[in-house]
């Protein structure tokens, strides 16, 4: 997702600076006009918005605050645009750092897929300083035409794990019911069709419904079980320390879970549909990938 964002900035004539701990990776980019630096605290010094996506809250704040980090290079006034999913009272304490330091950290999750992304349809949703997300609202129009402020730094984050909570409690919803289809009787296809044009559809279960007809799944997951679990885990302590209970989310966390005791972690996760096939006796397990 990262490297995707990065070209869509180079392709909307951005000059982009760029770092990545797998050093292959910025290179990559290099062909398209990244300019590589060689940490972030480099990058931090050539920009005047910095933008970062990484897998967790202990890889941002190492990017942030770790020996050559962002904070080493922050010139007065800089922004930083965190678009990492991690834990919204971390991101609120690495605002503080950054505002002790003259500038300002922006919690900036995106809501969305890959094929959202390229198709210019990206959801960004933005808590932090009301002043510093107007100075770079024109810059994320770039990435995508759904850009809100929701509020403080944090506030955002919140808002992206009840995202992620939601969508894979829809997802198992999706898999146990056409899987009961299926165990009536009806062709899984049918059965897939029929609900993604029902009243039930929305536009993720449109594009990650299909992901569980056979041979259907792709290749490179758009999101794996492990990633999904990562977020739903932080949604789900979130809900713990607001004294918010979650049954629907802990419920479908759970099932994350058993696709990993499946050894199915490296599958997008749609691949519950496994799991319920499993539990219903249909057929022997099968390799659900391409």
């Amino acid at each position: 997702m990262g490297s995707r964002i990065a070209r869509r900035l180079l392709a909307a004539g951005h000059a982009v600076h760029g770092w990545n701990r797998t050093r292959e990776k910025a290179d990559e980019l290099a062909e398209a006009g990244l300019v590589v630096e060689g940490s972030p605290a480099d990058v931090a010094r050539a920009a005047d918005v910095v933008f970062s996506m990484v897998t967790d809250t202990a890889a941002v704040e190492a990017v942030v605050e770790g020996e050559h980090g962002l904070l080493l290079g922050i010139p007065p006034g800089g922004i930083l645009v965190e678009m990492s999913t991690i834990d919204p009272a971390v991101s609120a304490r690495l605002a503080e750092g950054y505002a002790a330091r003259g500038g300002f950290m922006l919690d900036a999750p995106v809501s969305g897929s890959i094929a959202t992304l390229d198709a210019g349809q990206l959801a960004i949703m933005v808590g932090g300083d009301a002043a510093a997300y107007e100075r770079v609202r024109p810059v994320l129009l770039d990435i995508g035409p759904k850009v809100m402020h929701i509020g403080e730094n944090g506030q955002a984050l919140l808002v992206k794990l009840a995202i992620n909570n939601t969508l894979v409690a829809e997802m198992v919803a999706f898999c146990e019911n056409v899987a009961m289809a299926e165990k009536g009787g009806v062709r899984r296809e049918v059965a897939v069709e029929a609900l993604l044009q029902s009243v039930v559809s929305s536009p993720m279960l449109r594009y990650r419904g299909p992901f569980v007809l056979e041979g259907n799944m792709p290749a490179e997951a758009w999101s794996n079980v492990n990633l999904q679990q990562k977020d739903m885990t932080l949604g789900l302590a979130t809900g713990k320390r607001l004294a918010t209970p979650l049954p629907t989310s802990t419920a479908a966390n759970e099932l994350l879970t058993a696709a990993r005791g499946m050894g199915l972690e490296q599958y997008d996760f749609a691949v519950v549909y496994e799991v319920f096939r499993a539990l219903n006796g249909l057929a022997g397990m099968r390799e659900p990938g391409p």
